[in-house]
């Protein structure tokens, strides 16, 4: 009997016929879950029946998360594309905006297993004086499986850098012509509302017998699509007056620098909305909480990524 480690396993993304190895943190999460139905069984012959019957014939949809630390070679680009760029379908001649669908592969000391389908939900980066700069991802998929065990063959896996530099960053921001000086830290949010459509049957729900064959989601459209975030500044002489500020038409510019001054990356929201709300603590500090008003393609709006 073997046991299966967090730390040891290994996670790969397939997106358009290609497959990268992604390095995480150990925030790695996946599961599913299945629907039950449950039914009164009591009659009015038979009041001893106080238990609920139950039928089980269809999953929910897969759920996942992971951290991937951002590195200077950016061999987790494909990760930001995803993360970014939607897709534009067509159907009945009413154009639509969709998620880039691609699926996750987990390999642990005794298992490989697969997400199908699957589409980000949220993407938080965070900003700190001199940490690691990384990306917390969670998203949602039509179906979990275990495809083999720890030795099965992924196939042709994408070439990566021969070494992996850590980014050490810290936040820059810039709103109107507010003080935005004594930064603490910064966070920036994308967040991609998804209903999936019902696809249970009455058909299908009779040929169920267990996991193997239960019917299991398979299309969604996503309804809403926030992009926002939060600055905290501790309170000095020369802000204490933005304490308790608002706006609804802002240009909000974060960026996350390099330890030699450089841009690693950045994101312009403009128009933007923020309100202003002050922390009391050991030390006086207040935060903004903004929220991009702009429709234009999220990726135009991250300006840098280098």
């Amino acid at each position: 009997m073997s046991y299966s480690f967090l730390k040891e396993s290994k996670l790969y993304i397939e997106y358009g016929g290609s497959k990268y190895r992604i390095y995480t943190t150990t925030a790695i999460s996946f599961s599913q879950t299945f629907a039950e139905d449950s039914y009164p069984v009591k009659t009015l012959h038979d009041q001893s029946k106080m238990l609920a019957g139950t039928t089980i014939t269809k999953a929910n949809p897969a759920q996942f998360s992971f951290t991937v630390p951002l590195t200077a070679e950016k061999d987790e680009s494909i990760v930001m594309d995803l993360i970014t760029d939607l897709v534009a379908t067509s159907d009945s001649d009413i154009e639509t905006q969709q998620l880039k669908s691609f699926n996750i592969y987990v390999q642990t000391g005794s298992s490989t297993f697969k997400v199908e389908s699957c589409v980000i939900t949220g993407a938080n980066f965070s900003f700190s004086q001199l940490e690691q700069f990384k990306v917390e991802i969670e998203g949602q998929g039509t179906k979990l499986s275990r495809i083999g065990n720890e030795s099965y063959n992924l196939g042709v896996i994408q070439s990566e850098s021969p070494t992996r530099t850590p980014l050490l960053i810290y936040p820059e921001v810039t709103v109107d012509s507010l003080n935005m000086t004594s930064i603490i830290s910064v966070s920036v949010q994308i967040q991609n509302n998804v209903d999936w459509t019902p696809f249970e049957t009455l058909h299908s729900s009779l040929d169920v017998t267990n996991s193997s064959n239960a019917m299991f989601p398979s299309a969604y459209v996503v309804s809403e699509r926030i992009v926002s975030g939060t600055i905290n500044q501790y309170q000095t002489d020369n802000n204490i007056t933005q304490f308790d500020d608002f706006s609804t038409n802002s240009n909000i510019n974060v960026l996350a620098k390099k330890k030699d001054g450089t841009t690693f990356w950045a994101i312009q929201i403009n128009p933007g909305m923020y309100t202003a709300r002050m922390n009391v603590a050991d030390v006086y500090n207040q935060a903004y909480d903004f929220r991009s008003t702009d429709n234009t393609a999220l990726g135009t709006r991250i300006t840098t990524y280098s």
